[in-house]
């Protein structure tokens, strides 16, 4: 059985008290790899548990099934479908202990945070103004286990993400791409 959101701790402090951002801990991960704790939103940890239950108790079945009949074909050494099935089989067992190791360190960003519409912090909805483009876009600033650029779900670890975690509606941020610094101002903080 899956834990349930009641066996995460939540409320992280994704910021100093002073407003300095002098935290080096603001919405970053432990520096221990072993220690690593993922940051999530409720929603991205039901994801990360349904992935898993969904690997465990549907594709672990459908990979023993079709390396079953790969070997009822006889002579192994030559066998492409049971080389294929072999390597899918390690996937997903790799994929399933990823899992379980994301959802061992998950720490759940509280409503709190997520919800405060004063600054910016993960699981904020911000809405920012491309200077150099006079462009706007909003994007939902995630851990970076829910980051997906398709969906302007962008990591606290991304470069705009950092840059806009603690920020508040009318400040500006330059922020480093490859082809040189680029300002956004903060528009909306959802």
């Amino acid at each position: 059985m899956l834990p349930s959101d009641d066996d995460f701790p939540t409320d992280v402090a994704l910021n100093d008290e002073s407003g300095t951002g002098d935290d080096a801990g603001a919405g970053s991960s432990a520096t221990s790899d072993n220690d690593e704790e993922t940051l999530v939103t409720k929603e991205g940890l039901k994801k990360l548990k349904d992935e898993l239950d969904h690997l465990k108790n549907v594709r672990r079945k459908e990979v023993a099934q079709r390396l079953k009949e790969a070997i009822s074909y006889g002579d192994l050494s030559e066998n492409s479908e049971y080389e294929e099935a072999k390597n899918e089989q390690a996937f997903v067992e790799g994929r399933i202990l990823e899992l379980e190791q994301k959802i061992k360190s998950a720490r759940i960003i509280s409503e709190k945070h997520e919800k405060s519409g004063k600054e910016v912090n993960i699981g904020s909805s911000v809405t920012v103004l491309n200077k150099e483009t006079d462009t706007t876009e909003t994007y939902t600033i995630v851990g970076t286990t829910e980051a997906d650029p398709f969906e302007f779900k962008i990591s606290n670890e991304s470069p705009i993400g950092k840059a806009l975690l603690s920020r508040r509606r009318g400040e500006t941020v330059s922020v480093q791409t490859p082809s040189g610094p680029v300002e956004y101002e903060v528009m909306k903080v959802a």
